[in-house]
C-alpha cells in the first residue's frame, strides 16, 4: 500500500510538470543586430620575407623582437660563386673600358692622317699632271697614273676613317656591355643578402644558421611594431550585410573579460573557397596597451541597433512570424532586428500581450 502511495504521487508530479507552461509579456529593451566573426590580431605591414635565390645561411644578422629599418640586412647567404662572378665581370669591364683601349684609338687615328696625307698630296700631284696636260706637255698614261694614284689614297683614307668609326662602336658596346655584367652580377650577389622591405619589428626568425633556404620557404616575419589591425573570417551568408565603418565589440583570450571596439577597414573581395568566408581587415578605435600578432579575437560587426525596441526569446518565435498567445491562439506578427536571444517585434504584440512557449 505505501508503495501504491508514492507510485501514485510520482505520476501526479509528471503530469503537473508536463503541463506547466511558460509564460513572458514582450518587453521594452536595447537590441543590437550583429554578424558574428573569429580572426586574429596583425601587425600592420606584416608579411612574410623570402629569399630570391636558393643558399646557405652564412649568419643571421637579427634576432626575435629587433627593430629593423627598410634596408637593413637580415640573413647574409654563403655566395663565393657569386662573389668570383663579380670580380670577374669587373676585370672585364676594366679591359673593355674605353680608357683601356685609347691605344688602339689612338693607331687608327694615325692611319687615317697618314691616309689624309697621302690623299692630300696625290691630289696635289693630279692637279699638278692635269695643268700640264693643259698645257701638251707629258703623256695621257702619266696623268690616267696620277688619277688613279689619287683614287686609291682617297679609298685608303675613307676605309680608315670607316674602320677607327667601326672599332670605336665595338670598343663603346663592350665597354657598355661589360658594364651591365657588372651590374647584373653585383645584382646577383646582394641578392645573398636579404633585406627588410619594411620599417618594423621582426616578430619571428624561421631559419637558423647553418640551414638551406629556397625560394618557397620564408626565413622570417617583419611588421609594424606600433601598430595592428585585425583580420576576420565572415561567412558567406552575412558578408553582404558587411560596410566598411560599422562599428565592431569584440573580446580577446589576452585581455579577458574586456570588450573593445574596432571599425570595418577593408572588405577582401576573394572569398576562401575552403572555409566558404571573406576577410574583413578592421582597426582599434583605441588599442590595447599591448599586442602581439596572431592573437585570437571573436568579433560581432553591428549591423543595426536600437535602444527602445519591443523584444520577445526567439524562442518564442514560431516559423519566423507568428507567436502563441496565452488563450493558444496564434498571432502573426512583423519582425524586425535579430541578435542571438531576441527578436524584435515591429507589430502584432504590446508589452501587455501574454505570450506562452510552445511545447517541443
Amino acid at each position: 500500500m505505501y508503495k501504491y502511495s508514492i507510485a501514485c504521487i510520482a505520476v501526479c508530479l509528471f503530469f503537473s510538470c508536463k503541463t506547466k507552461t511558460e509564460t513572458i509579456s514582450p518587453e521594452e529593451t536595447p537590441i543590437t543586430e550583429s554578424v558574428y566573426a573569429s580572426g586574429i590580431v596583425k601587425a600592420r605591414n606584416q608579411y612574410q620575407v623570402f629569399s630570391s635565390v636558393n643558399g646557405l645561411i652564412a649568419d643571421i644578422l637579427v634576432t626575435e623582437g629587433d627593430s629593423v629599418k627598410k634596408g637593413d640586412p637580415i640573413i647574409r647567404l654563403t655566395n663565393t660563386t657569386a662573389r668570383l662572378n663579380t670580380e670577374n665581370a669587373r676585370i672585364n669591364a676594366d679591359y673593355a673600358a674605353v680608357n683601356a683601349n685609347q691605344e688602339k684609338l689612338h693607331e687608327l687615328q694615325v692611319g687615317i692622317d697618314q691616309a689624309k696625307s697621302a690623299m692630300e698630296n696625290a691630289g696635289l700631284l693630279l692637279q699638278r699632271q692635269k695643268n700640264l696636260w693643259a698645257q701638251q706637255i707629258g703623256t695621257r698614261n702619266e696623268l690616267d697614273q696620277r688619277e688613279l694614284a689619287y683614287t686609291t689614297a682617297s679609298h685608303n683614307y675613307e676605309s680608315a676613317r670607316l674602320r677607327f668609326t667601326e672599332v670605336q662602336k665595338q670598343v663603346n658596346f663592350q665597354a657598355k656591355q661589360s658594364q651591365k655584367s657588372v651590374e647584373i652580377s653585383s645584382t646577383i650577389a646582394s641578392d645573398y643578402m636579404i633585406k627588410s622591405e619594411r620599417n618594423g619589428k621582426v616578430y619571428s626568425m624561421l631559419k637558423e644558421k647553418g640551414e638551406m633556404l629556397t625560394t618557397q620557404t620564408p626565413v622570417a616575419v617583419i611588421g609594424d611594431d606600433r601598430d595592428f589591425i585585425l583580420e576576420i573570417q565572415v561567412d558567406e551568408y552575412d558578408i553582404t550585410r558587411v560596410k566598411p565603418g560599422q562599428k565592431i565589440l569584440l573580446s580577446m583570450d589576452s585581455y579577458k573579460g574586456q570588450l573593445f571596439e574596432a571599425r570595418v577597414e577593408k572588405i577582401n573581395p576573394l572569398m576562401n573557397e575552403r572555409s566558404k568566408s571573406f576577410t574583413v581587415e578592421a582597426v582599434f578605435v583605441k588599442q590595447p596597451p599591448s599586442l602581439f600578432p596572431n592573437l585570437t579575437c571573436e568579433a560581432n560587426i553591428v549591423i543595426q541597433e536600437k535602444q527602445k525596441a519591443i523584444t520577445i526569446p526567439r524562442t518564442y518565435l514560431l516559423d519566423g512570424d507568428m507567436v502563441l498567445m496565452e488563450n493558444g491562439d496564434k498571432r502573426k506578427v512583423t519582425t524586425g532586428l535579430k541578435d542571438y536571444q531576441k527578436v524584435e517585434i515591429l507589430s502584432g504584440l504590446t508589452v501587455k500581450d501574454v505570450l506562452k512557449k510552445a511545447a517541443p
